[in-house]
Formats: C-alpha cells, structure tokens, sequence
C-alpha cells in the first residue's frame, strides 16, 4: 500500500471518529463545551449525569435519539428551574407557623428526587438558592433524613464498605465508575450530629456534605464520593427493625475496627493517591485517634 493510500485511510478514519463524536455530542450547560456520551434515547433520560429533561434542543434530540420521548416545547434550564421552584413554593408553610420538620422533610424529597433524575439542574438550584436550600439538604433536615434513610431510601448514591467485605476493598473501589475522584466524605454512622448511632443511615452525613460542596465552593460533582463504613451498630432500635439497610451486628471494636479502616484507606489511596479524605460524626474515641495515626 502506498504512503497516499494510508494517509487517505488514516484521514477518513479520524473524519468516522470525528462524525461519531459530534453525533453523540451535546451541552450539558449552556455556554459550556460540549460533552460526548455513549449513550442514547432512554438511557440518556435515565442517567442523572447527562440527562437535561426538556432543554435538550432539537438537534440534540435528533442526534441522540431523543426525538418523541420528550415533549415537545424546548425549556431552557432557567425555565425547568423555575417550575421547579414553584413546587418547592407550594410546601412553604405560613411565617407565623414557624418552621416544620414535615415541611423540611418533604422539600428533602422533592429535591433528592430532582437529584436522581438531573444532576446538573439540582446544582444550578443548591448555587441559586443556597442560603434556602442548605438547611434543607444538610443540618438540620438530615439529621431527620438519616434518622429515616432505611424507609426514605429509593437509589444508591456514594458506596458502601462493610465489615462483610473485609479482603475485598481493594477491588470494591474499582467499582466506582470515575476514574478521578478529589474529594471524599466518610463515615462510619456512630456519632450523627447529636443523634448517635444511626448506622449505615448516616451516609445522609456523607451526602448532605458533599452537596453543599460542590454548590457553594465549586467543586465538580463528578469527582466527589460519600462513603459508608458499616461496622454494625450499638443502635438496639435498628437492630431490631426488619427494615434497617445495614448491618445487624453490634459495632466491631478494637483492632478489628481499626483493621477495616486500614484496609478502605489503602484501597482508596491506592486507586486515588491525590485525593482528600474527611472524616465525618465520627465517635470521639475513633476521631482523636485517626488525627494522630493516619
């Protein structure tokens, strides 16, 4: 083959590349460059990280495949925000009711339940309305959301390293899907707020710090991880309910306590060797500790 044949071969093979990346291309933020995905139709709509509900324009519906599944009028993520803010409107109590933690509660829902279907909307709401909204998805609402994450709980969100998986984290953490992860908040359940042992149901913890994160100090949200640590609890209540998502042991103790978190630090570094860990409503016992030793 001549050197012109393989230079015309090299040549339409980069333009294929390039028509399929335009092809599989869109804005997830107005203004922003473009991000090239993978996926297609549905799977686009389901996926948080991509899906940008009915902003999508039309020659993004065409090339993604999206045309028909959407209705058809084009909103911007302005106008999607809006509409979403009248919702949250509508569960304002009056002013000389105070504040309700039903009320807190149920903005928590709406706003998790914007969080699993359109991640790049639920951040642009948390930075419009931080002041608002702060208090809604960290202290003092996720002291309740923790307090009821095994009934609340609908999808996961962060990961969750037991005691069960001890000789197995260090393949665990490849399952997260990024490659490239800055910032991790974890914690092992045993000392929320100044709720106590709440298990695994203090991942909320993790989360609700995580959020506030990235809207208010800019931190991207694909490069943040909450973490569990599920040593059992001391808490006899979960213990005993039929319901509870962790697990239903009492708290490892001593060097087999300080053995697991050994082995997810190792593992995390190891995947993650630039990344920050904080360690979040540790018991104080565990936290003096970990300040001097790790």
């Amino acid at each position: 083959m001549s050197n012109f044949s393989r230079q015309l071969r090299f040549t339409s093979s980069m333009i294929r590349g390039l028509q399929y990346r335009i092809s599989r291309s869109f804005t997830t933020i107005e203004g922003h460059r473009p991000t090239i995905i993978h996926k297609q139709g549905l799977d686009i709509l389901h996926d948080p990280w991509f899906n940008k509900g009915t902003a999508f324009s039309m020659t993004e519906r065409d090339r993604l495949e999206l045309r028909g599944l959407l209705p058809p009028n084009v909103m911007s993520n302005e106008q999607q925000i809006e509409r979403f803010m009248a919702d949250l409107k509508r569960l304002e109590v009056n002013a000389r009711d105070g504040p309700s933690d039903t009320n807190s509660l149920a903005k928590w829902r709406i706003l998790n339940r914007l969080h699993d279907r359109n991640e790049t909307m639920y951040y642009k709401v948390l930075i419009a309305k931080i002041e608002e909204y702060a208090p809604v998805v960290y202290t003092p609402t996720v002291g309740l959301v923790c307090q009821k994450y095994s009934g609340l709980f609908r999808r996961p969100r962060g990961m969750y390293f037991s005691a069960a998986d001890r000789g197995e984290m260090m393949s665990m953490v490849y399952n997260w899907p990024a490659d490239q992860v800055d910032m991790i908040v974890v914690t092992d359940g045993s000392r929320i707020l100044g709720l106590g042992d709440l298990g695994i149901q203090g991942i909320g913890i993790s989360i609700g710090k995580l959020d506030l994160y990235v809207a208010a100090a800019g931190i991207n949200p694909q490069r943040v991880l909450p973490i569990m640590i599920d040593v059992g609890t001391n808490n006899e209540a979960l213990l005993k309910d039929p319901l509870y998502l962790g697990l239903q042991q009492h708290r490892l103790d001593g060097e087999e306590y300080i053995a697991v978190i050994d082995e997810f630090m190792e593992a995390v570094f190891t995947r993650w060797p630039h990344v920050i860990v904080q360690f979040e409503d540790f018991q104080s016992k565990w936290a003096f500790k970990f300040t001097t030793t790790i």
